[in-house]
C-alpha cells in the first residue's frame, strides 16, 4: 500500500493515477470529503479524509504502508511544519521509503515557499528513512486556467513577464517519475530534478500554441501588482498573495530553467515537450 497525501490536487491526482495504472495500491490522504468520489474513480484503494496537521489521523492513514509519497497542498505558510509532522509519522510507522515532492531549485532563498521546501528536504535527509526527494518545474498543465482564453481570443497572458526564460515540465511526466520511484528499485537517497526539454519565453509558446492550434496567439504580460490588488481584493490569503507574486516577479528578472536528463533517464525517453503538450490538449476536445 502507497500513501499519497494532498491527492485531491492536481499533483496528488496525476501520481494516483499513474501508481493505480502500474497495478499498485493506493491509499489517498484528502482535506475534504468532495474529493473522495474522484479519488475512487482514479482507482485509489483507499481514501482517507483528514488533515495534515493532525497527527493522529496521519498515523491510521499510514498504517500498513509500504512508502508514502507526501505532496504538500501549495503556499502554506507552515508547509514545513506540516511535512515534519508527516515525515515524523512516516518514521512511527516503520514507513519503508518516504518519496517527498518538491520544487526545483528550492534553494532559491527570495521565495519564502521555496525556503520552506528546502527546510523539508533537509528534515528527510536527516529523517534516518530511506527517501526520495523530487523536484519539479514548473508544470505546462498551470496553463490551462487560461486555456479559454487561449483559444478564444487568441492570447496568452503571463505574470512572468514575456522573456522570463521557462523549463516547464508536463504533469504526467512527472506522475510517471513518481510512479517509477515508489514501485521500482534503486531510488533510495536521491535527489532528482524533474525538468521539461525546452527553455521557452512566453513568446515562444505563443508562437508553438498558434502552429499547434492552428490560429494566431499572441501574448500579454499581466502587471503583477494589479494581480496582486485584484487577489487580495477577492479575498485571497495574505500569504499566498504575496508568495505567489513574489514568485512572479522572480520569474520576470531570472526565469525558471532545469534540466532535463534526470527526467529523461527516470523515463526512458525524452520528456514531452509544449507542442505535444498543447496538441494532447487539443486531442482532447478543449480546443
Amino acid at each position: 500500500m502507497i500513501l499519497v497525501t494532498a491527492a485531491g490536487g492536481k499533483s496528488g491526482r496525476a501520481v494516483v493515477g499513474t501508481l493505480v495504472r502500474k497495478g499498485a495500491s493506493v491509499r489517498a490522504f484528502v482535506h475534504r470529503e468532495e474529493y473522495v468520489a474522484e479519488l475512487r474513480a482514479l482507482g485509489a484503494a483507499e481514501v482517507v479524509v483528514g488533515d495534515l496537521r493532525d497527527r493522529p489521523a496521519l498515523e491510521q492513514a499510514m498504517a500498513g504502508t509500504e512508502a508514502v509519497y507526501h505532496i504538500c497542498p501549495p503556499v502554506q505558510p507552515d508547509e514545513a511544519e506540516i511535512g515534519e509532522g508527516v515525515l515524523a509519522a512516516a518514521r512511527a510507522a516503520g514507513v519503508g521509503h518516504f518519496v517527498y515532492h518538491s520544487a526545483m531549485h528550492p534553494q532559491i532563498a527570495a521565495m519564502s515557499h521555496h525556503a520552506q521546501k528546502l527546510r523539508m528536504e533537509r528534515a528527510v535527509i536527516e529523517s534516518d528513512l530511506p527517501f526520495t526527494i523530487l523536484q519539479p518545474a514548473s508544470y505546462m498543465q498551470n496553463m490551462l486556467g487560461a486555456w479559454e482564453q487561449i483559444v478564444r481570443q487568441g492570447v496568452y497572458v503571463t505574470t512572468y513577464g514575456l522573456h522570463a526564460p521557462m523549463s516547464l515540465v508536463d504533469l504526467e511526466d512527472v506522475g510517471e517519475a513518481a510512479a517509477i520511484v515508489l514501485t521500482e528499485e534503486g531510488h533510495h537517497f536521491a535527489t532528482y530534478e524533474l525538468s521539461g526539454p525546452e527553455v521557452l519565453d512566453a513568446g515562444t509558446m505563443a508562437a508553438i500554441l498558434s502552429d499547434v492550434l492552428g490560429r494566431p496567439v499572441t501574448t500579454e504580460a499581466l502587471d503583477v501588482d494589479q494581480w496582486e490588488a485584484r487577489v487580495r481584493t477577492a479575498g485571497f490569503p495574505e500569504y499566498s498573495a504575496a508568495t505567489l507574486a513574489t514568485m512572479f516577479r522572480y520569474y520576470a528578472q531570472h526565469g525558471f530553467t532545469g534540466n532535463p536528463n534526470v527526467l529523461g533517464w527516470l523515463l526512458g525517453r525524452s520528456p514531452t515537450t509544449f507542442a505535444q503538450f498543447v496538441a494532447r490538449v487539443k486531442d482532447a476536445g478543449l480546443a
